[in-house]
């Protein structure tokens, strides 16, 4: 495919979030985006990524490398050449996504039907993520969400976890918990930790141990399902994780976009693991795409929109926990 009136247009954006969103490495005020627009003729396309800093990268390193892809937008550039001559990451999940968009408007079809879907997207039930705090305040969060909310995540950073989860279990009673330590735990923790967590109903721990040194998990007998965040990027990942892992968190950031995200989800499902797609702190534009993602998946972490102070328009329509499928006008 080919087509010299192709246009490539990098920006930045910047949206506050709702207060502070604090994990175990850090707090930030506002979510940083990079947008990638493809335009051809009267059509465009748009894909949002998050550059994260965990994995080295940075907002003028993300534009940077979309920039040098100007070129070969312009010779009309297809998703399977972008998987060849980018590698997974931020970057090449904003451009693969924004060609993704294009393909379907200029088909006049939805990325659903475009990716062999069989059935159209249906409505999906998201987490809503708690940011690690003193166990009273995440309480009073939990408290404040629970109606609306029947699935709570909680950030955890390492001693004084158990506290944070009776807090939040005695302020929701009903709802159903996962727990996210984003690698700040130790193996001692964790099996101290896991047979507490699964009295209080937690269903899944999300990456325990830093990613260089989760093969300690091979072989435990942990009472809570392991969940593989930062250590599941792409569909080259996944192998090793077999063993370690029983839940793959894909994020279109790490996989590098849509295209190599449905090939995880997969490739993950054959090799038996459980599926939850998640997101970084960001805006509809960015959840978009991974709705697809989400179809049948065991957990939706989608909630990024709702941590932010005010999104974009159009946006995603959120009924509580209930996301619904995008509209054509915001992607797809």
């Amino acid at each position: 495919m080919s087509s010299t009136s192709r246009r490539l247009y990098v920006r930045r954006d910047s949206f506050p979030i709702a207060g502070t969103f604090r994990i175990s490495r850090g707090a930030k005020t506002e979510a940083q985006v990079v947008v990638a627009e493809v335009v051809d003729a009267c059509k465009r396309g748009r894909g949002e990524c998050v550059p994260y800093a965990r994995y080295g990268e940075s907002m003028d390193g993300v534009v940077k490398a979309l920039e040098a892809m100007a070129g070969e937008v312009a010779e009309g550039l297809s998703r399977e050449r972008l998987r060849e001559v980018m590698p997974p990451g931020a970057a090449r999940n904003a451009l693969d996504c924004a060609l993704w968009d294009l393909e379907a408007k200029q088909a006049g079809k939805p990325a659903w039907r475009l990716a062999g879907l069989a059935d159209a997207p249906k409505k999906l039930v998201t987490c809503f993520t708690l940011s690690v705090d003193e166990p009273a305040a995440m309480a009073a969060a939990a408290r404040q969400r629970a109606a609306d909310h029947p699935l709570l995540k909680m950030k955890l950073t390492g001693e004084g976890d158990l506290d944070r989860v009776r807090a939040v279990r005695e302020a929701a009673p009903a709802a159903r918990l996962v727990v996210d330590a984003n690698e700040a735990w130790t193996l001692e923790q964790l099996t101290r930790f896991a047979p507490v967590l699964a009295d209080l109903g937690v269903e899944m721990i999300e990456q325990p141990l830093p990613a260089g040194e989760d093969e300690a998990l091979r072989g435990i007998d942990c009472p809570v399902a392991l969940g593989a965040d930062e250590s599941c990027h792409d569909l080259g990942s996944l192998d090793r994780l077999k063993g370690l892992y029983q839940v793959v968190n894909i994020k279109l950031d790490k996989a590098g976009g849509l295209t190599e995200a449905l090939l995880m989800k997969k490739v993950a499902e054959e090799a038996g693991f459980d599926i939850m797609v998640g997101c970084m702190v960001a805006t509809s534009l960015a959840m978009a795409p991974a709705v697809l993602v989400g179809q049948g998946a065991r957990y939706v972490d989608l909630d990024g929109p709702l941590l932010l102070a005010e999104d974009r328009t159009p946006a995603l329509h959120y009924d509580g926990a209930v996301l619904c499928p995008p509209a054509a006008e915001l992607w797809g």
